[in-house]
């Protein structure tokens, strides 16, 4: 069984999917690790220096690998993978999908210590962030709804969501 987690940047996907790895003794597999792997280059430098569209393709192409040739694994999704070509069809189709719901003040809260490392808030002013996460939540919230289950992170530690997501399946 594939196990695939999705969410917002920084829901805890990785961090969530690292603890669930090693509790249930499952292969670990952070999608964007593999593409910057593949790429020999951060995303935030393939973003710089490819473009977003040609990271949306690897991240694409990679993903229909892996859900072809994996049988069991936990899979820690970028939060807009969901969002793009039909890959959240194809999450649906091939893993039991999860997401990790977080709310603007969280998020805010996690992504202002980051944000050098986030390209795609990079330059927000921190002001500006939360409406940033907001809108953008907003519009991707559509994708992430149609997730299997849904949990709820907020209030809870990252050992506590993944005692709820071994209950769950």
């Amino acid at each position: 069984m594939i196990i695939s987690l999705i969410g917002y940047m920084g829901s805890g996907k990785s961090h969530i999917a690292k603890l669930l790895s090693d509790r249930l003794g499952i292969k670990l597999i952070d999608l964007d690790k593999e593409i910057s792997k593949k790429n020999k280059m951060t995303i935030a430098e393939m973003f710089q220096k490819k473009g977003e569209i040609f990271f949306r393709r690897q991240e694409r192409a990679l993903l229909e690998e892996i859900v072809a040739t994996e049988d069991s694994c936990i899979l820690s999704l970028g939060g807009g993978t969901p969002a793009y070509y039909n890959n959240m069809e194809l999450i649906n189709q091939n893993s039991e999908s999860i997401f990790l719901r977080t709310s603007v003040k969280n998020l805010t809260e996690r992504l202002l210590k980051q944000k050098h490392k986030r390209p795609l808030i990079a330059n927000i002013s921190d002001q500006d962030l939360p409406e940033f996460i907001a809108k953008h939540l907003f519009e991707r919230n559509i994708f992430y709804n149609k997730a299997k289950y849904t949990v709820n992170t907020d209030d809870k530690t990252p050992e506590m969501v993944v005692e709820e997501l071994c209950d769950l399946l």
